[in-house]
């Protein structure tokens, strides 16, 4: 039996936000949209890091692997999850990929790819 209100009313749910079903046999699949449907808003310049981000993988892909290449690949990957996931890259995960920018400086001023990571978290961390 439900528990009831005040009034004798049913169960209420009042405001409800990702997946959910109610009653048997329901199936419910949840992508990790937001209420509109959509996926989290990124501003211009996380979508311009992001771009870039996934540019900057791709061309590690084809460098020598070292710990500093794996480590910058490790915050890339990572920074590309938390943006499609949040929408953003927080200050932290940016400082991060600055460091191991930094340390795999040598393959990635070799490519152009590089070059715009390191300009947009520039951007973002405001220098």
């Amino acid at each position: 039996m439900a528990p009831t209100d005040s009034s004798g009313n049913g169960i209420r749910i009042g405001s409800v936000q990702g997946a959910f079903a109610i009653g048997d046999h329901n199936t419910v699949t949840h992508h990790g949209a937001n209420h509109q449907g959509a996926a989290p808003a990124t501003d211009p310049a996380q979508e311009e890091l992001l771009r870039a981000v996934r540019a900057l993988r791709e061309d590690l892909g084809r460098a020598v692997a070292t710990p500093e290449v794996q480590a910058l690949a490790d915050e890339l990957a990572g920074t590309e999850e938390e943006i499609t996931g949040s929408g953003a890259a927080a200050p932290g995960r940016l400082a991060r990929l600055r460091g191991a920018l930094t340390d795999a400086g040598a393959v990635v001023g070799l490519l152009a790819s590089g070059a715009a990571v390191v300009q947009a978290v520039a951007a973002l961390l405001g220098g």
